[in-house]
């Protein structure tokens, strides 16, 4: 079996993708924009106007690792593709992330849990011993 950090690191920024596309779009007045679409016209570029950008930030799933901008700024960037952003993410968080501590009482839990499987290995392993 093998295994790619890089890869979680991926399918991770596409579950939020799914996750933001899950929670649906919100319809009102504001984002309709029928103000801003009778100002610019039919068929032009919505995306300069500040209705557009105030809105895309909260509307659009945000990712980390997919580059939107124009291939020029991108590759000025570093022109990364998403397996290379997605292996620098991941070298990221396995160098520098701390988790914070389990509580007292779930530790404990595991501690159980964990006490209850190798004794019950013991004890299989023995009477596979006898019967052996």
């Amino acid at each position: 079996m093998t295994f790619s950090w890089a890869q979680l690191v991926i399918d991770n920024e596409i579950a939020a993708m799914v996750k933001r596309v899950v929670k649906g779009v919100r319809i009102n007045d504001d984002l309709l924009a029928v103000e801003t679409i009778k100002k610019v016209g039919a068929g032009k570029d919505f995306l300069a106007q500040k209705h557009t950008r105030q809105f895309m930030a909260s509307e659009q799933s945000k990712v980390k690792l997919i580059d939107r901008r124009m291939r020029g700024a991108w590759n000025k960037r570093g022109g990364k593709d998403l397996a290379e952003a997605a292996g620098e993410e991941a070298r990221h968080i396995l160098e520098s992330h701390k988790p914070a501590p389990l509580p007292q009482d779930v530790l404990s839990k595991l501690r159980f849990i964990v006490e209850e499987q190798e004794a019950l290995e013991k004890e299989e392993a023995a009477k596979a011993a006898e019967s052996g």
